[in-house]
């Protein structure tokens, strides 16, 4: 089966051109696997249920590397992992197919370059957000407000053992990053 995983990374953006060449390339649409995240990692919805539906015999389409995998460990993992069950991996824009040497040297060396891009970029953004802050135009996102009563009410149930730590985080609303940079600012 041909099946085509497709990735923008935010809701905005508009994935109608990987559609289009996934399409082009035989994917029926009800074979498309749609994600509107990241590429900075693997953990992505409809990346997790292509990698649990895959068979052997399969093959995986993609429009570009860069779309599955941004950093070439997470790209050699999940080709490894698609290899192991004798599926097939094909990027259109990289003319990739792993199913011969070629194409797996190929999909190293792009990868390599898909992650020097990702680099390229986040260096370009901090360069920017420092020249902003040195012109007063760059504060940053402001502070998520929390209720500090509410806050330590939380955490001393949590401390207590009487709710688990995803428990608390879903209760106050907060991320882990949050909660935890929280319970430390606050000595809890």
């Amino acid at each position: 089966m041909l099946l085509g995983y497709i990735r923008v990374s935010t809701a905005e953006q508009n994935e109608a051109r990987q559609v289009e060449a996934l399409r082009q390339r035989g994917v029926a649409p009800e074979h498309f696997y749609i994600d509107k995240a990241s590429g900075k990692n693997t953990d992505r919805a409809a990346f997790r249920d292509l990698m649990a539906f895959v068979r052997a015999g399969d093959i995986v389409a993609v429009e570009s590397i860069s779309r599955i995998a941004r950093n070439t460990r997470d790209l050699l993992s999940i080709v490894s992992t698609l290899t192991a069950r004798k599926v097939e991996f094909v990027s259109l824009k990289e003319s990739i197919d792993t199913t011969t040497p070629q194409g797996r040297f190929m999909l190293t060396v792009f990868g390599a370059l898909a992650e020097l891009e990702r680099e390229s970029i986040l260096e370009r953004q901090r360069e920017g957000i420092a020249i902003a802050k040195g012109a007063g135009k760059y504060r940053g996102r402001k502070p998520l407000e929390v209720d500090g009563a509410r806050f330590k009410a939380v955490c001393t149930r949590w401390r207590a053992g009487e709710i688990t730590a995803t428990a608390a985080m879903k209760e106050l609303g907060l991320k882990p990053n949050t909660f935890y940079r929280r319970v430390k600012e606050m000595g809890l």
